[in-house]
């Protein structure tokens, strides 16, 4: 999970993921900053680490990355996000599941715009089928 600014978005995904996933699933809370860490572990995450070199070395050490597409798009977060930041995301081996949420000024052409809570909810349910083994074409 990578987050940033104050971790709302985080927060309220790890939440998610704790009611939908086993047990057994470990949330690794990657933080922008100090406060965006706290918000996820305090969600439920199992562990935490906070800026540019927690993410760079921790992105292609995870089976799964979840966020906002923005933690692909370099600056992002009212600068938050890293060139390095985003560079080590997007060419991470991980599978990556994100939220279509268009505040760093990306539209995804063909996405229905969806309220936060519905967003959050399919991701869930999706990651849900990733764990329990669902195939490629259920992606």
């Amino acid at each position: 999970m990578v987050d940033g600014q104050g971790g709302g978005i985080g927060k309220h995904i790890t939440v998610r993921l704790r009611e939908e996933l086993p047990p057994e699933v470990e949330i690794l809370a990657l933080g922008t900053n100090a406060a965006a860490t706290v918000a996820m572990l305090k969600a439920g995450a199992n562990e935490g680490a906070t800026g540019e070199r927690a993410i760079i070395y921790n992105a292609p050490r995870v089976d799964v990355i979840t966020g906002s597409v923005a933690i692909l798009i370099a600056d992002a977060m009212l600068g938050e996000l890293t060139p390095a930041m985003a560079a080590a995301i997007a060419a991470s081996p991980a599978r990556k599941f994100l939220l279509p949420i268009n505040k760093a000024g990306v539209e995804i052409i063909g996405v229905v715009p969806e309220p936060l809570p519905h967003l959050i909810d399919a991701l869930a349910r999706r990651l849900k089928t990733f764990c329990e083994g669902g195939t490629r074409k259920d992606v």
